[in-house]
């Protein structure tokens, strides 16, 4: 067979590393059973499954002749509507429907947004470690990323003196993760406040990630009040996934809330993209976000106690160290200075049954952490960690 000539792809898209998740589980093929049923703690999938009414409207949205057709480029008209009465409840501000974007999942939300709000030539402020597929996104479009470190001594939460100083003339948006993914670190309001009020000072985006926020616990009141600020819509851009607080991540749905103008911009995208997203999912989540807020924080507690039950496991495994901890992940320091993090992980998969993903995929200097999404799996399964994590010896 002739061979492909070098430049025969991409070189935005050829330079990036294969998807590392199957990279990861594939460790596992190599694990024998002996420490017992493997312990998948590499993506974060709900641990539970969907609600009962979920699947029924799913199926009854599937078999109609409505949801087989073409819809709204921006997202079913009840879903936005819905979406955006939630938010402005959970947030305690006026959220318009025309302000919502109804995306296949939060990783496009992210890629249809930065491809609005950026271009090549241009920056994106990211920290680090950051979620790998949003700087592999903005590497594909040709847009750099510029990064500020977050560290262990401040349980990764940034500090704004780092994030000014990596500011450049050449940065059209920040992005953020909170809760964050990979390391868990939950910001403050008033953090998020201070970061906002840069981004407005200096004419760029704050594109806040917040996939995660579900899980805070019903206690914890609004993430933060930006959506209260008069001028949010000129540079606040945040993202949703109704992945993990729904049990649906196949169906792929996510959402923008941004200004008209930032909806106006990205179903430009869409429409060359995927035109709209899947209308069946859309259409069952708009009749059940509603009337499923009791079960979701029941969800949010079982969370928070597998949380609270693996900073107990921890505990019990000397010299791993959970440096930080959030929503579904903690980032947790493994005690092998002179191994660094791909050895341990591939050597938990392969001899004891464990799999987390080495820091080193979430960026520079992160040999010494493992992610491990806590949140896959009951307190049963657990508490089964320390004895593997204790046997190891890498």
């Amino acid at each position: 067979m002739p061979q492909i000539a070098e430049n025969a792809f991409n070189p935005l898209v050829q330079a990036i590393a294969p998807p590392p998740i199957p990279l990861a589980q594939g460790w596992l093929q190599a694990y024998g059973g002996g420490y017992g049923p493997a312990i998948d703690l590499s993506q974060a999938v709900p641990g539970y499954p969907p609600h009962a009414e979920i699947l029924t409207q799913l199926g009854r949205a599937a078999a109609s002749l409505d949801s087989a057709g073409y819809g709204a480029i921006e997202g079913e008209d009840a879903l936005r509507a819905v979406y955006a009465e939630h938010l402005s409840t959970l947030y305690g501000a006026p959220i318009e429907k025309a302000a919502i974007h109804i995306t296949s999942g939060c990783n496009q939300a992210f890629f249809t947004v930065m491809m609005a709000l950026a271009g090549p030539g241009n920056q994106v402020l990211m920290s680090n470690p950051c979620y790998f597929n949003h700087e592999a996104s903005l590497s594909m479009l040709g847009i750099e990323t510029v990064f500020f470190d977050c560290h262990a001594s401040n349980r990764f939460a940034p500090r704004l003196a780092d994030i000014e100083a990596a500011l450049t003339d050449r940065v059209r948006a920040i992005a953020l993760v909170s809760p964050n993914n990979p390391t868990g670190a939950v910001y403050s309001a008033d953090l998020l406040h201070a970061i906002f009020d840069v981004c407005a000072a200096r004419n760029i985006w704050l594109v806040l990630d917040e996939t995660y926020r579900d899980f805070l616990g019903g206690s914890a009141g609004a993430p933060h009040g930006l959506f209260g600020l008069a001028n949010w819509r000129n540079t606040l851009v945040q993202l949703y996934s109704f992945s993990k607080s729904f049990c649906i991540p196949g169906h792929r749905v996510g959402a923008i809330a941004a200004g008209p103008d930032v909806v106006t911009q990205v179903s430009k995208i869409m429409d060359n993209l995927q035109i709209c997203a899947p209308r069946a999912p859309q259409q069952a989540l708009a009749r059940c976000l509603p009337h499923l807020a009791d079960w979701r924080a029941a969800n949010a507690r079982e969370i928070a106690e597998r949380a609270s039950e693996f900073s107990a496991a921890l505990a019990e495994a000397p010299g791993w160290e959970i440096a930080a901890m959030g929503a579904y992940f903690a980032y947790v320091k493994h005690p092998f200075p002179d191994r660094d993090a791909v050895q341990v992980a591939q050597a938990l998969a392969r001899e004891f049954g464990v799999l987390g993903l080495p820091g080193s995929f979430f960026g520079a200097g992160q040999e010494g952490f493992l992610r491990l999404a806590f949140a896959n799996v009951d307190i049963p399964t657990i508490r089964q960690i320390p004895a593997r994590l204790n046997a190891c010896r890498v």
